[in-house]
């Protein structure tokens, strides 16, 4: 079946829809999320309040639609880094998709401080907000499993700690990837290393984004580097794509 074109009302409506997310963005960057006010980005796009609510019911609305919009920009952003590479350049697509990380929160810190920063008071994400989020995520543990997979599924770890103990420590995660089919088949060890890896990887971004690395850290974008050089290592994945320092 032939798909009519977007009538001229619907393309106004989106460009509408579209230039209140931009202002909500802007806004994201000079106040932060805890400030984000309807009235104040409805001042933004020319606006008076009652006509923003016609696009969004509330700050909240605002607010989730913001939040898909930036993890679906992010995972985009990473998809393509990883896309770019050959898939059995498992060295190379890490270095790229965290650096594709750094890339898209550098440019956006503002969005970068929704996602991952302080929780906006009063405000809780609905469900519709756990796929986009997965997508970064998804492709990391993806360029792991692929390391794992061809290491002949021994490259790397020796367990350090009890089994048992393990799986009440990260048991939610492992029976994530299992039934998401990403990775069912990775030790527990290495999906402790692999939660390791992501929460360093953001957090190396946050304490660069937010300040804390002033006075520490005199090349932000050696030291992401660095890091992520020796998170593949811990992760089994070896190569000259790991290194990206020079």
């Amino acid at each position: 079946m032939e798909t009519k074109p977007p009538t001229a009302r619907a393309l106004a409506r989106e460009a509408v829809h579209a230039s209140i997310l931009a202002a909500a963005r802007s806004r994201l960057t000079h106040e932060g999320p805890a400030q984000l006010a309807l009235r104040a980005v409805a001042r933004d796009v020319g606006m008076v309040s009652s006509a923003v609510y016609r696009y969004f019911a509330s700050r909240d609305d605002l607010l989730t639609a913001l939040l898909v919009l930036d993890y679906d920009e992010l995972g985009a952003a990473v998809e393509a880094a990883d896309a770019a590479l050959d898939r059995d350049d498992v060295a190379g697509r890490w270095s790229a998709v965290c650096r594709a990380i750094r890339t898209w929160a550098v440019a956006h810190p503002g969005d970068f401080a929704l996602l991952y920063g302080s929780p906006v008071p009063g405000y809780v994400a609905p469900p519709s907000t756990i796929e986009p989020a997965s997508r970064t995520t998804h492709v990391l543990i993806r360029v792991v499993a692929d390391a794992w997979t061809a290491g002949r599924r021994g490259a790397r770890p020796a367990p350090t700690s009890p089994p048992g103990e393990l799986q009440a420590a990260i048991g939610d995660a492992v029976v994530y990837m299992r039934e998401q089919g990403i990775a069912p088949d990775l030790p527990d060890e290495l999906v402790l290393r692999v939660l390791m890896a992501w929460t360093t990887v953001f957090g190396v971004v946050s304490f660069e984004l937010f300040g804390h690395t002033v006075g520490a850290v005199s090349d932000d974008t050696a030291y992401f580097d660095h890091v992520v050089a020796r998170l593949a290592d811990d992760l089994g994945i070896t190569g000259p794509g790991t290194t990206g320092v020079g």
